[in-house]
């Protein structure tokens, strides 16, 4: 059996001034990076801005498990299929993270036969944009500490910095540090910390951006401190903001790569939906309306993370409104969460598939609290049974889900053309009446209730006093009427991994608050969730090479 990279490097890549052609772009708005990669200029956005929208449907799935799910590959195939059934159509996606790649979840490319290309270009550097991003992260944090070492005008507590560094790797040792050490000149000692590229709130206002007076109004807003009266002192504050979107110039515009048959696809941003809002970004997304009849975009993790903050945080910020969710599952990953252990995952079992369902039947209740049609799109195994796909087909239909057999790994766009057409009707027949869940008039404590006892279900909601002391400033401060962004892990409903199903009469324990003012949202963090994630005892990088002929290996 061929390998993903082995399946991608022998795809038939057209030129990627081929591919713009599809969505009737010219060769005067694309920046080439090489044959296959390109950015779009932002003249495009001028050009196209009066044209009517597309369809838009985000494809999200249940919580992720060792099993595998298959939401983005599902992604790809929908557009691969639509391709062959001649709609217009684009797939929108985030870019991947080197943290995953080396690590142990992979890349966000796809699968089999239903991946974009050029994967490894993807996975790997791209076209800089997460540089770019790390670049102004790390330059806001200079300019700061520098501020304080030529005498802190702006009276900067030591104790009360919140903007931490950032790198594009999973790397533990990073998570608490101390700068400054060595002689006076060094700088001020104190603590520090990294978090993960993605989670920067660079990443998000990037994502989040219109244009780019957009972008440095909200970097401008971006809060690193307080003073030593509790003030917030800002990048704005610090004169930090055109020397970063100076770095961002090039990273503010979307990239077109395409499918392995060809289908367009604008690849842009990156957020981690576990810890920040998990959507690629809102300039691709409005981009990509304008350039076809359907828009194939995908939120991260599971739809009680990704789903719930594209539904709540970008389309209410952006005004977009979603015609249909297509829910991913496997059945698999449902008797995985049925209790059945993952070593006898391929032996029928009804048993735990109706046990496990209950986390397929919550995320489609979920969904549909936002008055949006949602399909239940089975990712295919080879061990799947009649009787198991029976089940599950008749148990969708009774929750007003339409459900489709998908099978795209295999056999690319063939494989999701039932899928395809079923979302072409759904949108056709039932009409989307999407509404955010919450009201951004209740309070932060309020709004984080909703979400856990309404997405999660949760009995009740706890918080640390290091979280309340937060909320209490936040609000304070006239920041109380943004959304909440919730940092949660993404194997279960609750904020313990360890429950999986559909888990009742648990608490959810928010230990941490904080504001990104630049993004727009409140951040809340659940659990024991931490925003640097570590490597595993044996890292996917090990396998990873370059062959003398200058090919990667090893990645996927």
């Amino acid at each position: 059996m061929k390998t993903d990279i082995q399946i991608a490097q022998e795809a038939k890549m057209h030129h990627i001034s081929d591919v713009a052609k599809k969505l009737s772009i010219s060769e005067d708005d694309l920046e080439f990076y090489g044959k296959y990669k390109a950015k779009l200029s932002f003249e495009l956005w001028d050009k196209i801005k009066e044209r009517s929208n597309g369809k838009l449907v985000l494809v999200t799935a249940i919580n992720p498990t060792p099993a595998g799910e298959g939401k983005t590959t599902t992604t790809v195939g929908i557009g691969q299929a639509l391709g062959q059934m001649n709609v217009s159509n684009v797939i929108a996606l985030r870019e991947p993270s080197l943290g995953p790649c080396f690590g142990v979840k992979g890349g966000a490319a796809g699968g089999g036969y239903a991946q974009v290309v050029p994967m490894d270009d993807l996975n790997l550097h791209f076209t800089g944009d997460f540089h770019a991003i790390t670049s102004a992260n790390n330059l806001l944090a200079a300019i700061m500490d520098n501020h304080i070492h030529q005498g802190n005008a702006l009276s900067i507590d030591p104790n009360q910095i919140v903007w931490k560094r950032c790198v594009d790797m999973n790397d533990r040792a990073l998570r608490n540090i101390v700068v400054g050490l060595g002689k006076k000149s060094d700088g001020v000692v104190r603590e520090d910390h990294f978090v993960i590229t993605v989670a920067s709130e660079i990443m998000a206002v990037l994502c989040l951006a219109e244009d780019m007076k957009d972008l440095k109004e909200r970097l401008g807003k971006i809060v690193v401190a307080y003073s030593y009266d509790g003030k917030p002192v800002t990048a704005s504050d610090l004169k930090a903001v055109g020397s970063m979107a100076a770095l961002l110039k090039d990273a503010m515009k979307p990239n077109l790569i395409q499918t392995i048959e060809n289908t367009p696809a604008i690849v842009h941003g990156g957020p981690f939906a576990n810890i920040a809002h998990g959507c690629n970004s809102v300039r691709a997304t409005k981009m990509a309306l304008k350039l076809a009849d359907v828009v194939i975009t995908e939120a991260g993790f599971g739809a009680d993370l990704g789903a719930e903050k594209f539904l709540d945080i970008k389309c209410r910020m952006a005004g977009l409104k979603p015609d249909a969710v297509v829910l991913v599952a496997t059945i698999r990953a449902l008797k995985y969460n049925g209790g059945q252990s993952k070593n006898d995952l391929s032996a029928e079992n009804l048993d735990a598939l109706e046990k496990g369902i209950v986390n397929l039947e919550k995320h489609i209740e979920n969904l549909q609290k936002f008055g949006i049609p949602v399909v239940v799109a089975l990712n295919r195994f080879v061990t799947d049974t009649a009787a198991e796909i029976e089940y599950v087909k008749n148990f969708c239909l009774k929750k007003d889900s339409e459900f489709s057999i998908c099978e795209v790994w295999e056999k690319g766009g063939e494989g999701g053309i039932d899928l395809a057409k079923k979302l072409l009707a759904t949108m056709e027949k039932k009409k989307s009446n999407y509404k955010p869940l919450y009201d951004l008039e209740l309070t932060i404590k309020e709004k984080i209730e909703k979400i856990a006892k309404e997405i999660y279900g949760a009995d009740k909601v706890t918080f640390d006093p290091v979280a309340n002391s937060a909320i209490r400033k936040i609000e304070g401060l006239g920041y109380g009427k943004l959304p909440v962004c919730m940092a949660k892990n993404q194997y279960s409903l609750s904020d313990d991994p360890k429950k999986l199903g559909r888990p009742t009469g648990f608490t959810v324990n928010i230990r941490e608050a904080y504001v990104s003012a630049g993004a727009g949202f409140v951040v809340a963090i659940t659990g024991t969730m931490m925003t640097m994630p570590g490597l595993p005892k044996i890292p996917a990088a090990e396998a990873i090479d370059v062959t003398e002929e200058g090919n990667i290996v090893g990645l996927f």
